[in-house]
């Protein structure tokens, strides 16, 4: 497997001529491109394999680039390889042939099913109608997550640099049926900063109480307080924030038809006004001080 697999760049930025805030958006999950070969590998028909995209994500955030902050997004799909992964987070069980030693064969992630290389999509379905060979699985690795993950680092360093600070906000959606707890509410987002150590909590903060303003149910940390991209380039005492979003996907599609419901426009519109709301409390944090650690 390779890039060349693709019928377009595996991901690219979206972003206007000038980059105005230090803001980065990132969308790793919301890929709609199966390649060929990887269907042919699948025991999953077209339909249930889309079951872990966090689906139009990229939609939803689009006013990123409106409001001067780069969008990355992936093209490939999560169930093709999850870059909010460590890099060799595999399940041996998985694969024709032996792993590298450095492999992290023993994460919660990879026994769930949802390592770098998943076998499992929603609903713990499992993706592979066979092992598959290990060299697929490290070209994957070797090519698209080590290409997308340069990428964003030169997204964030080049931030950084020109405007003294970077806040990464990674952008993903949830099933309809998340709870905080087996009695909880349901929330509509959750914000996550790796419980305080990979965002300034004021700007943590500032967020979930934008949302809630708006009417949602919004919780922080709860079942979701980020994942590899936010615990790895969130570096509060360097000036490097990171929090991950996560939006109930029932706001805005209903995961039986997959498509989008009538309220997509509303949902959409809403985080207009929220992306457009962070990067004014950066800007203003920005001409007092940047965003402090805590």
């Amino acid at each position: 497997m390779s890039e060349a697999v693709f019928d377009r760049e595996p991901f690219e930025v979206r972003m206007a001529a000038r980059q105005s805030t230090p803001l980065i958006f990132n969308s790793p999950h919301s890929g709609r491109i199966y390649p060929e070969a990887f269907l042919k590998q699948s025991r999953l028909d077209a339909r249930r394999i889309r079951k872990s995209e966090d689906h139009y994500v990229d939609e939803l955030f689009s006013h990123a680039v409106t409001a001067g902050a780069p969008l990355l997004v992936a093209h490939f799909p999560r169930a093709f390889l999850d870059v909010n992964r460590e890099p060799y987070e595999l399940d041996p069980k998985m694969f024709d042939g032996k792993l590298p030693s450095y492999a992290n064969v023993g994460s919660t992630r990879v026994a769930g099913g949802l390592g770098t290389i998943p076998r499992l999509v929603a609903e713990n379905m499992e993706i592979y109608a066979h092992r598959i060979p290990v060299a697929d699985a490290l070209a994957r690795i070797e090519t698209l997550y080590r290409s997308y993950h340069a990428c964003l680092r030169r997204l964030i360093a080049r931030t950084h640099v020109r405007f003294g600070q970077a806040v990464l906000i990674d952008c993903h959606s949830m099933p309809a049926s998340i709870r905080t707890s087996a009695t909880g509410p349901r929330p509509d987002f959750i914000i996550g900063d790796r419980y305080g150590t990979s965002a300034s909590q004021d700007f943590s903060r500032a967020a979930a109480l934008f949302l809630q303003n708006l009417g949602y149910t919004v919780t922080r940390n709860k079942p979701y307080a980020g994942g590899f991209i936010t615990e790895h380039y969130g570096r509060p005492t360097h000036g490097l924030h990171a929090i991950q979003i996560e939006v109930n996907r029932g706001l805005y599609f209903d995961e039986e038809k997959l498509e989008k419901k009538p309220s997509f426009d509303l949902i959409h519109g809403d985080l207009c006004d929220f992306i457009d709301a962070m990067v004014a409390l950066v800007a203003d944090q920005q001409a007092v001080r940047p965003l402090a650690a805590e």
